[in-house]
Parts: structure tokens; sequence; C-alpha cells
């Protein structure tokens, strides 16, 4: 790493207040709610933990009082990729910041670390595992260091989606760095998770921030999965053509097709999971970060602390295995507060799936409980008809009032109806059968069809053939669907998909009970949602500064929104500057950004408008 160039521009901080910082490193004259509490808090060299939503701003969190408090701030982070991205768009804006991974070779890490303990390097990023080494330790103990902060914190929770081991060392922190403040941040955890953060890493006295859950940018869709692949394709073409998006898939084989459809049809699609060799996938990734438009179709390998603030919809063909997973997910879309899609379908396949992935584990009876707990409140999040958001929220113990209007229940509220009487016929019919046959097989029985296989088994002759004939395959297999997501049936833990009664289901049968359930609405034309390039007024100037933005960071070999985010080039079309002086007012243009980039995109605007010059 070239310590020569990292910071000629950066102005000394040192000991300015954070509200001085935010106006000459980061170009913005305010903070956003709850930051600015949290930044004087780490300043005044108290810890804290910090929960914002993805997108609210966390970063800023410890990287302004690194550059106010002496010494360097010491960043944990989980993947390479992430803080290499940060790294990198710290020193765009002439921030002295490093990182110490497995991808430097010997010469660069003895670089960076010498840097390190002379006090050249305001911000040092490392993951967990390299922070724990005794080298590393050694050389901390001997450098000026100003914060420690534990970014992703809630991989330190065992019973967490994102568990990391190497993060149960970091309570090292708070015994050998006492005297130095420590912030843990996150933007995904439960009561159970936060409490177990703070116990893990000895923040129990800490104060304590936590932000709203809430990203009103992004619109909550979720549809019954008729047809997986047209539905996906249909969505795209419809509300997000040309759009950068994030494609969540379970299985490395369901990734690959995926990515391979998308490509036929005309789209830059890119595969990424860990059977992919290393190079591929990081070239993958650079490719998703640094060109316009590209959609990664990924298991969740992908994505933990991508900071690309530009995706406008995140899909899920496959059901998350809980909300803390689908939060973290659906939250990499609209990081730049623009209108975005959190679009998923699933079907009980799915749920089958997944149950069965949950019994067969080798986690103790414990962890069963607790995976069964979380998977019944995803489930609940899909059958629900009020208010996807506030449900959501709800979990993650945040309060909102009224229904937000911006999901799918809210702009089209589902139907319910009485199903008791179906309820009981496909209950029955479960059980007439031995409780040994699939959805598909029940709803043959259940609608009469005199197949060869039915005709083997004898079954054309039980109490329940042919009295499901009332309903179609597809109104059968909805009501399966939420039987198994309700618990009332449950499948055959050895894997063969036999669906099976659950002792929740005696009351239905007995006639005790009644039960609605949610009528899937018949599907529909996508509505050609508006995206963020139809809501300009001057695509000709968009383009010119969007094509200004690209040629300056392919010159350095960055991500174009490392250079200027889109909600900066949307405030610089609108108020047209045509001085320095007037740049450095735009929300996002720094002290190092303006004197790297000012005149370039001054004279792009000039060209567009050249009768005023």
């Amino acid at each position: 790493m070239d310590f020569q160039n990292l910071s000629p521009e950066k102005p000394d901080t040192s000991g300015a207040s954070p509200e001085t910082v935010l106006r000459q490193v980061f170009g913005y004259d305010a903070f956003r709610p709850l930051q600015g509490e949290v930044i004087h808090e780490i300043v005044a060299g108290r810890n804290a933990l910090v929960l914002m939503p993805t997108g609210g701003g966390k970063s800023l969190c410890y990287q302004v009082p690194a550059l106010v408090r002496a010494g360097t701030g010491v960043v944990i982070s989980p993947l390479i990729a992430l803080m290499q991205d940060q790294v990198a768009a710290l020193q765009q804006l002439g921030v002295r910041a490093a990182f110490l991974n497995s991808t430097m070779d010997f010469q660069q890490a003895r670089d960076t670390e010498n840097a390190l303990l002379t006090g050249e390097l305001d911000l040092l990023y490392c993951a967990p595992e390299r922070l724990l080494q005794p080298r590393t330790l050694g050389l901390l103990h001997e450098a000026s260091i100003s914060l420690f902060a534990i970014d992703e914190a809630h991989c330190v929770s065992q019973w967490g989606h994102d568990f990391r081991s190497d993060y149960l060392g970091l309570d090292i922190l708070a015994r050998d760095f006492a005297a130095i403040p420590r912030v843990a941040l996150t933007a995904t955890a439960d009561e159970r998770t936060r409490a177990e953060i703070a116990q893990r890493l000895s923040l129990v006295d800490a104060r304590h921030f936590v932000s709203g859950f809430d990203r009103p940018n992004i619109q909550y869709r979720i549809a019954p999965k008729t047809n997986a692949n047209k539905q996906l394709v249909d969505f795209i073409k419809a509300e997000h053509h040309g759009d950068a998006g994030i494609v969540y898939c379970l299985s490395r084989n369901k990734v690959e097709a995926t990515a391979k459809l998308l490509d036929s049809k005309g789209y830059t699609a890119l595969p990424y999971h860990a059977g992919l060799p290393s190079e591929q996938r990081a070239r993958n990734q650079e490719r998703f970060l640094r060109e316009e438009g590209v959609i990664i179709v990924a298991t969740i390998a992908f994505g933990m602390g991508i900071d690309k603030p530009d995706v406008r919809f995140v899909a899920h063909l496959d059901l998350p295995k809980s909300l803390e997973a689908y939060y973290q997910e659906t939250g990499r879309a609209g990081r730049d507060s623009h209108p975005s899609t959190a679009w998923m379908v699933y079907g009980l396949q799915d749920v089958i799936k997944l149950r069965q992935m949950l019994e067969s584990s080798t986690g103790n009876d414990h962890f069963k409980r607790l995976e069964r707990t979380k998977l019944d409140a995803m489930l609940g999040l899909c059958e629900i008809t009020t208010c996807r958001r506030q449900a959501l929220l709800r979990y993650f113990g945040d309060l909102l009032e009224n229904p937000c209007g911006n999901c799918d229940t809210c702009i089209t509220p589902p139907q319910t109806w009485d199903g008791t009487v179906a309820v009981q016929k496909a209950l029955s019919c479960v059980f007439r059968t031995g409780q040994r046959f699939g959805v598909t097989y029940l709803i043959d029985v259940l609608r009469g069809s005199e197949n060869e296989r039915i005709r083997q088994s004898g079954h054309q002759a039980v109490s329940t053939f042919g009295i499901g004939a009332d309903l179609s395959a597809t109104e059968w297999k909805s009501v399966f669907r939420q039987l198994v997501a309700n618990g009332y049936l449950r499948a055959d833990p050895d894997g063969y998909g036999a669906l099976q009664l659950t002792e929740t289901c005696r009351p239905l049968l007995k006639g005790e009970e009644t039960v609605h359930l949610r009528r899937d609405p018949a599907e529909k034309k996508a509505t050609g949602r508006s995206n963020v390039r139809e809501q300009v007024t001057d695509p000709v100037g968009w383009e010119a500064l969007r094509a200004c933005r690209k040629s300056l960071a392919d010159e350095q070999g960055v991500p174009p929104y490392v250079i200027f985010h889109d909600t900066t080039l949307f405030e610089i079309l609108a108020s047209r500057p045509r001085t320095l002086a007037e740049l450095a007012q735009i929300n996002g243009v720094g002290k190092a950004k303006l004197e790297r980039y000012g005149e370039a995109f001054l004279i792009t605007l000039a060209e567009l408008d050249p009768a005023t010059t």
C-alpha cells in the first residue's frame, strides 16, 4: 500500500469538533438521528453499543471519533471485501486508512504495521482472527490507539444467523485495553442477541443506542411461488430493468441456473457462492460494485457489509431461515434512501425443506427450539394479512403505530376465507392415507384423480377420495402450505416429503376450532413501479454527470459511488453549481473531494449549460 498518497488533502482534524470533521472531511452539514449522540459518547472516551438499520450511517459513528481523537482507530470487520471497500472510500476523502488482511504480501503488511507504529494512520481495518494473533496484539500495545470499533457485532452471538467463532475472542479488548473506548455496531439484533452482544463484549454497562429499524424507502412484497423463474424475470423487466440488484437462492446449483437464466434474458447476471474459485468470486463482486446495472445471484455467503448504495432490489427465490436473515439481506437494497424493493416468492416446498433441515441438524434441543421459533416468525411474516412492516419491526422491538402503506398487504389488502371445512378434509386425507405421502399425492386423492399410483395403493376407496374436487390444485397447495406454516402439519424429518399430523391439529379435526386462511391473490401483471432514473427530470444532464463520475472512478480503479453517491449527483444536477464554493455546499462534497473532482464536474456542468459560462 502506498502511504505516500494516502492523505495530502486531509485537514488536521485531531482535536477538532465532530461537526467540523463531518463538514470538512465527509461533506455533510448535520448528523443523522442518534449519530451525534453516539459520536460524542465515544469522543468522550466512553463505550457504546449501537444498533442502526443498514444505510443508517453506522460507519460515521466510529470514523468521525477516530479522526477527532488522538491515535489510530482500529476497526474489526468480518470480511476482506468490506474492509477493502471502506478503506478505498476513506482514502477518497483524504483519510489515512489501511487494512491488514491475507491479500497482502509480507512487505505490504510490514509497511502497514510501520505506519501504525509511527502514527501515520487514522483508521486500521482487520478481521477478528487477524487481530487476535499475538503479533497484532503486540503491535496494538505499542501503538497509540484512539478506539476499537467492532462492526457486524451480531457475529458474536452463538444463536445469531451469522455467528463467527473468532468474535468470541474479542473480549480480550475489555481486559487488555480497558482504557480505550470500544463501540460495537450492528443492524440486525433482536433483544436476545443484543443482550448476548453486551455480555460477550463487556458492554453491559455501556450506553446502548438503538435507532429505529424502519427502512421506509423499501417496499416489502411476498407472493406465492407459482413459476419462480418467470415471476422473477417479469418482476425485473417491469420494475427494475437496468438496475443493480441481488437475487438470493438457497443452493449453489440454483444460483448458477438463475444467473444463466437472467443472462439469457439480456441482463448482466453473475453467480456468487462458496463453491466458486475465490478469484472468480472476487472478480464477480468487483464487477457488481464497479459496473452499472449488474445483478448478483448468490447464496447468503454474499453481501455482509456491502456498501454499494444503489442496489435497487433484493429478490429471494427461497425462504430465509429467520427474520434476522431476511432483514439483513433485504437491507442491502436502497442504502441511498431512494425507492427500492424487497421481493420474495415462497411455497410449500420451501417450508418443508427448511423444517427438514432444522430437524435433521446436529444441534441440541435448545438450539432446535430456538431455530423453530425463528422459522415460525419468518413464516408468520409470509402468511400475515396485516401490514408486513409493522410485523417485521415488532419482531425487533420497534413500534410502528400505523400501517406503512408501502408493503403489498397495505397496497392490496389480502382476502381471507373460512377454511375450516377444507382444512378438515386435508387433515383427514393425511390421516386416511397413513401419513406417508407428499402434497402432490394428497391433492390427487382429494380431487379424485384416478391415476396408476392411487389405484395401486387402493386409496380410491378411502373416504376422502374426491371430496375436494371443489378446489383447484393451486388452491389446495395454498391450504397445505398454510397448514405446514402454522404448525398443523409437519414434514417427515427423514427427508421424503411425507406430511404428518401434529397435536395442534386435533381441535380442528374434532370441530372444536375454526380457521381462516389467506386467499392467495390471482397473479397480476407487474405495475412497472418507477425506478430512480425515471425520477430524473434532466436525463441528458444525469447521464453526463454519471459519465464524468465513471471516468474518474475508472482512472483510479474504484467503484463509481466512492467518488459520489447518486444522492450527491442528484443534488448537483438540481442546483447546477458554477463555482467550487457553490459545489462545496452540496451534501457529500468534502474538502478532499472538492479539490480532486470539483473542476471536472464544473466543466461537465458548463458543457451542459454553455450559455451560463
